[in-house]
């Protein structure tokens, strides 16, 4: 009989550093009271519905954690779920925007603080889907069957460039401070395992699919170069450290009159899955949805509504308005408080949708909750 190798997602783990910051005091932790910053400080808050959220500053906006440190204590809190210590693993996947260093990469620097024995390493770096990139590349290790246990984190720490002595002397306006804004600190972290946890239910992996359509769009959302494009002598590479500053190459910016042609292009994927089969909307039981402001949520209902007239929304999870946008970790994130607050049950199916604005990309994931006496050892 031939049996078709599985992975299964069977602990979850998250970090948000400090307390929770509010709007009126995330100014203080990031400064800038200027009155052109402040409208539109309070113009984008308005608008993506955040309420709460978490930075790794103290009161003073000086940083009290390494981005390394937020991704170990995600990685603890998954393992620890899983009952399970750090010497079982034997592949780590990380993923961040922005490490703490350059060299070495951010999967070299989180391991050596985690510890746990030898082990293969992912560094997954991009936005915000590159966490389902990491995910993907860990769940296609245990089919093959090269690895039993991995661990897979989506961590950012994006507060420490968010801070107002990085935007002195910039002119303040929508692309260079839309990000500063929307965007907080925060790690979530998955255990991935060949077989089901074995006295709690699981996640079974059944599909993961990313898609960049960069071919088709330009850059959206950067940090690095001078312009919308790169070009000789244009990055932060081919100047003084001093002239990329004075230049603002270090902001990290959106170009906001894409983010219509974003919502569109994810809807279409989406659409493409349903199209292809991937997707069952009639048996499509929840859907946990990275997007940074609501704004982007109730454009999806409204087009998934023309398409799928019985569309349930409330199956829809997340925790954008208390959590903040955490980037690459925001999809784990949300993952784990579904997860830990009871929302699944054995037997339905959880869609996974993380759309990049980065030069536009999508990833998905489809899973199955199972209870440990569904597992039988082997799909045929």
């Amino acid at each position: 009989m031939a049996t078709t190798a599985t992975a299964y997602l069977t602990g979850f783990g998250r970090y948000l550093p400090g307390d929770p910051v509010d709007n009126d005091g995330i100014a203080a932790r990031l400064g800038g009271d200027d009155p052109v910053t402040e409208r539109i400080r309070r113009r984008i808050l308005e608008s993506n519905g955040i309420r709460r959220r978490h930075h790794a500053l103290d009161e003073h906006g000086e940083p009290t954690e390494l981005n390394e440190e937020l991704a170990v204590k995600a990685l603890q809190a998954a393992l620890d779920d899983r009952g399970i210590p750090a010497d079982d693993l034997r592949m780590l996947a990380c993923a961040t925007t922005m490490g703490d260093v350059l060299v070495p990469g951010f999967a070299s620097m989180v391991h050596g603080r985690l510890g746990g024995g030898p082990m293969q390493l992912l560094s997954a770096s991009g936005v915000c889907a590159s966490s389902l990139a990491a995910l993907d590349a860990a769940v296609s290790k245990i089919r093959l069957g090269d690895h039993p246990v991995a661990a897979v984190v989506g961590s950012e720490l994006p507060s420490r460039s968010l801070r107002q002595r990085r935007f002195d002397g910039i002119r303040a306006g929508m692309d260079s401070h839309f990000l500063r804004w929307m965007l907080s600190d925060g790690a979530g972290a998955v255990v991935v395992e060949f077989q089901p946890h074995p006295t709690k239910p699981s996640l079974r992996v059944d599909w993961v699919r990313q898609v960049s359509l960069a071919h088709e769009h330009d850059v959206c959302m950067r940090a690095g170069m001078a312009g919308a494009e790169p070009s000789l002598g244009s990055t932060w590479q081919d100047v003084g450290i001093d002239e990329a500053e004075r230049r603002g190459m270090f902001v990290l910016r959106q170009d906001v009159s894409m983010l219509d042609d974003l919502a569109d292009a994810g809807i279409r994927q989406f659409e493409e899955l349903v199209d292809i089969g991937l997707v069952d909307v009639h048996h499509l039981d929840h859907v946990v949805c990275h997007y940074s402001t609501n704004m982007f949520r109730d454009v999806a209902f409204d087009a998934l509504r023309r398409r799928i007239p019985t569309l349930d929304t409330d199956r829809w999870f997340s925790n954008l308005e208390t959590r903040g946008n955490t980037g690459s970790a925001s999809i784990f994130i949300a993952l784990e408080e579904a997860w830990s607050a009871g929302r699944f049950a054995p037997g339905e199916t959880v869609l996974l949708a993380v759309p990049e604005s980065g030069r536009f990309s999508f990833a998905f994931a489809h899973l199955t909750v199972v209870a440990p006496s569904d597992f039988s050892g082997a799909v045929t």
